[in-house]
Order: structure tokens, then sequence, then C-alpha cells
């Protein structure tokens, strides 16, 4: 991991980016579960799509994963002054509206274009912002990763211990970021409809919102293959009911919309209805998925 950040961050540019689809090509390679957990969960979402069509979204997003080691392994050249090479920001007025409120702003993003790159770039050019991650497996892994996180200002909130950081940004009324799109635990989630597929789904965010009063924008840093960038794409605020199920499924359905709208760019190599209505049998085979190494 180390070696490969080394030559992504030092290479030229053109060098770089063909070696970061090398491995990211290497990764499909190497791990043929992950090709398998896309096949399955493409099958859920879209069964009248045949598998060449299939097939097309999973090479799109082993293309998604390698901009995204690009960008990362860059994260140390990226500055305020030449982070539009990399991103430009469409919708800030929902950002700037929000934070006018003074209560706070959740991002509600997910592993949808590249979310490494959404919270380092916001932070250049809006300031910076709190992002929650669970800590990687592997100590000296997590520590590179959570410092190259932090290098354009960000903070760090680890998923074991947020809750109470995260009410003190809030009221603070500075921005959190926090991923939607994972599978919860039967005790950690509720059942909502995702893909016409029930899907177990954290509520954390949603009585973190209702508690707090802070304004939740969606948001995702969407790659525009004719601009060669992405586009970091703040959304209209989804006005919460209160009621923590129907607002998961708010969230929940509105990430839908946007993953229909770049299939390619969502990260379909996680096992996302893993967690199962009671009764109902597995939908996946039983081994162990790979751990997230972003």
């Amino acid at each position: 991991m180390v070696c490969a950040l080394a030559t992504l961050e030092y290479a030229p540019r053109g060098v770089a980016e063909g070696l970061a689809r090398l491995y990211s090509r290497l990764l499909d390679l190497a791990i043929p579960r992950l090709r398998r957990v896309a096949r399955r969960n493409l099958t859920l979402a879209f069964p009248q799509m045949d598998e060449a069509g299939r097939e097309g979204i999973i090479d799109g997003v082993f293309r998604s994963i390698a901009r995204i080691f690009l960008s990362f392994a860059r994260f140390p050249r990226i500055r305020r002054d030449t982070v539009d090479q990399w991103i430009r920001c469409e919708g800030m007025e929902h950002f700037t509206a929000a934070r006018a409120r003074g209560r706070g702003v959740l991002f509600a993003t997910a592993h949808l274009g590249n979310w490494e790159l959404s919270a380092f770039a916001h932070a250049l050019i809006a300031g910076p912002m709190h992002v929650v991650v669970r800590p990687l497996d592997n100590p000296l892994l997590d520590a590179l990763v959570r410092r190259r996180r932090s290098l354009s200002g960000n903070r760090v909130i680890a998923k074991r211990d947020f809750a109470r950081t995260i009410f003190k940004a809030l009221t603070l009324n500075e921005a959190v970021g926090l991923l939607i799109d994972q599978n919860a635990a039967v005790e950690e989630g509720e059942f909502v409809n995702f893909f016409g597929v029930p899907a177990s789904a954290g509520t954390g965010f949603a009585r973190i919102a209702a508690r707090s009063g802070a304004t939740v924008i969606p948001g995702f840093a969407l790659w525009e293959e004719t601009e060669g960038r992405y586009v970091l794409r703040f959304y209209p605020p989804v006005e919460l009911s209160g009621d923590a199920v129907r607002d998961t499924q708010a969230l929940q359905s509105q990430l839908e919309t946007v993953i229909r709208q770049y299939p390619d760019q969502w990260l379909w190599i996680h096992r996302r209805w893993k967690t199962r209505p009671p009764g109902e049998a597995p939908l996946y085979a039983t081994t162990r998925e790979a751990p997230h190494a972003l």
C-alpha cells in the first residue's frame, strides 16, 4: 500500500494514471470475491439488465477505484490554488444557506464517486469539516490514511466514539460528513427500501439530525468524463420529519436516485444487503468480505 501510494504520488500525472488503473486491475484479479459480490448486487438492483450491462458497470467501478487511488495518493500535492484541476463545486449556495441558519450542517454522503476527495477538497474550498470514519484494522495503515485525510485541515472522528464530537461540532455551526450507504447490523438499523430490496440502514444519522436541528445536505464528488475532473455536487437540503425510519428511507431514496444516474461510480463490491430480516435466507455466500482500504 505504501509503495503503491508513493509511485502514484511522485510519478508524472499521465504515468500515475496508468499505474492507478493497473493497481485497480490487480485488485480485481487478486480478490475475485469483489466482482462476485458486485454481480450479485447488480442482479438484485437491476434484475432486467443483461449480463453485459452489469459487467460494464463493474468495470466502471474498478476505473472509479483507480481514480480514487490516484487522487488520494496526490493529496499532499493538492493545494488551494490547484484543487480546481481536480474538482469544482456545484450547489454551494445550499451549504452557504445552511451555515447561515447556525445549526450546523450534516453532509449525507456515500461510497459514490470520490468520497475521499470530496471531503479533502471541501476543506480547501469552503473550510475544514469533520469526517466520521471507521478505523482500519491495521493500525499503521490507519495512521497513514488518517494523516492524509487531515492534510487539508479536516478533523477525523472515529466511528466508535463519534456522537458527542458530532453534537459539539454542530453546536458550533460546523460541518460533519457521514457515509450513509453501509450495511447496518440488526440492532443498529431498520429495514428500508433500497433498489426495491429491503436493506438494513443505520438510523443514527437521522436521529442526530432530528436532535441537533442541523441542515442535512446530500453531497457527492462525481466524475464528469467530459471535464476530466470531479464535480462536488451539493443537493438541496432533505426535509426531515423527525421520524427516524421515515427519514432514513428518504435519505436512502435520495442516494438511490443519484446512484442510478452514476451507477458505475458506486462501490457495488461491498455486501450492501448482507443483513436480512429475521427468517430470510442470506443473499450472499458466507465468505468473509475484504475490509475497505479507503
